[in-house]
């Protein structure tokens, strides 16, 4: 492999590339100091594993049973219950997005969203899902568009009707505390 550019179409697309470069690096900057930075490094299919382990260690850490469901229609069972864990790290947009939510045999979704030094956490119960998620905002358009769909939760200006369900990880937890 070759450690210098010599063809002139790729010095100039090396060249538009590199005028680019700032632009995400200041993006990237906070998150390269952050203890959860690594996480965006890793490829996509892997993010979301990562968000259901972090759950899952979470909760076993505050002497919550944590289990394997068992099947593909929900992620864990804590505290008995099925658990759907949906992780999202926090968008340059200052959002969070939760994807991929669909009606399974769950009783709960947790969404924890991740920033450079802070984390936001719900546990939703799937009855509420129906109110303001599924069936909502579909994640796909088009014919294939009607079994995903996706919760966008403004980091400093979660919905209203979040507030119940969490926001801190300590008010998270009081909520699967009672499960």
């Amino acid at each position: 492999m070759k450690n210098e550019i010599t063809d002139p179409e790729v010095r100039m697309l090396a060249g538009i590339s590199e005028m680019l470069r700032g632009d995400y690096e200041k993006e990237n900057l906070e998150w390269s100091r952050s203890p959860f930075g690594w996480i965006k490094a890793r490829p996509s299919r892997q993010v979301g594993k990562i968000g259901e382990q972090l759950v899952a260690g979470w909760c076993a850490a505050k002497d919550l049973s944590v289990g394997p469901s068992g099947d593909s229609e929900a992620d864990r069972v804590i505290q008995g219950r099925r658990i759907e864990i949906k992780f999202s790290t926090l968008w340059a947009s200052g959002q969070f997005k939760f994807q991929q939510i669909r009606d399974q045999d769950y009783d709960i979704l947790v969404c924890l969203g991740i920033a450079p030094f802070d984390a936001q956490c719900w546990v939703i119960p799937k009855a509420v899902l129906y109110n303001h998620v599924i069936g909502h905002t579909p994640q796909h358009t088009g014919a294939g568009g009607t079994d995903t769909f996706w919760l966008s939760v403004v980091a400093d200006d979660p919905p209203a009707w979040l507030s119940t369900y969490g926001g801190s990880l300590s008010r998270a937890f009081e909520r699967l505390r009672v499960l």
